[in-house]
């Protein structure tokens, strides 16, 4: 006798949906050490745009520091620069799509209120057309063109820069630890602007109100229709806090600042061993 068939047959689990949105951060996530992008990274963040999952790189660098991955981008092309104060299209030579400034008056009391509270602070504006810093500024990666110059000087209009916007001042201590400063510097004027770090000296970028990785992420998403929940995104220090809190899910790299660790839902192994890679790989093969 033959039996009936089963009027519930079992069904094989649906495959985890992909998120629509990978966000990464660059130094000391996506990058090496040595600020390459390994063989194997540039296959995984191909797949994921073959997948139909939009990339962003999400960068405390300014524009003309995205030579490192503009190869790498695909589709829409735009990356999130300097904290969240720029969008540029990086198919189009770096080109500023939007720009959130750091308006000039607010970057001096800023200046003022450090000067203040830890005597022996050095500056350097980032403008959208480069840098310009003053004396006691350590020489990091500064333009030959750039202007030397007191930073009360150097935020004056019209010069440098014939009024170009402000996205980003750079404030520097030789004596401070990096999070004692950024914790000093956020207590004294942070209700002035946005505060935060991404180098492991004491080196505070400092954007305009509001202005984050998160809040541009978010308008960038919201443009597309894609909801924190479909986002991925990925960090390694202070900077990316507020977007690895945003995002529905996130990794902090092995090598991440304890903050960061206490600010993702999940962790990845290193920069240096592909940590973004190994988790593309993973989404993509039907988990998170």
């Amino acid at each position: 006798m033959t039996s009936a068939p089963d009027p519930h047959p079992a069904r094989p689990a649906p495959a985890t949906a992909l998120p629509r949105l990978i966000a990464t951060d660059l130094d000391g996530t996506l990058l090496r050490d040595d600020k390459s992008v390994s063989d194997r990274t540039i296959a995984a963040l191909a797949a994921a745009e073959e997948a139909g999952v939009e990339v962003f790189f999400v960068t405390g660098r300014p524009a003309r520091w995205m030579d490192v991955v503009s190869d790498h981008v695909h589709g829409h092309g735009l990356a999130i620069c300097a904290n969240g104060a720029a969008v540029v299209d990086l198919h189009a030579d770096g080109k500023l799509i939007e720009v959130r400034p750091l308006p000039r008056g607010t970057a001096l009391d800023v200046v003022e209120a450090l000067r203040a509270a830890a005597p022996g602070t050095s500056f350097a504006v980032e403008l959208t057309t480069g840098i310009h810093y003053e004396p006691a500024y350590p020489p990091f990666h500064l333009d030959p063109g750039a202007t030397v110059a007191t930073a009360e000087k150097l935020l004056q209009e019209p010069t440098p820069g014939a009024g170009a916007p402000v996205i980003k001042l750079l404030a520097h201590h030789t004596d401070l630890a990096p999070d004692a400063f950024l914790t000093l510097a956020r207590a004294t004027a942070g209700e002035r602007a946005s505060i935060t770090r991404s180098s492991p000296t004491a080196l505070l970028e400092i954007s305009g109100p509001g202005v984050s990785k998160a809040s541009t992420l978010a308008q960038c998403c919201a443009e597309r229709g894609i909801s924190p929940a479909e986002v991925v995104a990925f960090g390694d220090m202070p900077n990316d806090v507020e977007m690895l809190s945003w995002a529905g899910t996130s990794y902090a790299m092995g090598n991440a600042h304890p903050d960061v660790i206490a600010a993702a839902s999940g962790r990845t192994v290193a920069n240096n061993e592909d940590g973004v890679a190994v988790v593309i790989e993973r989404i993509l093969a039907g988990g998170l």
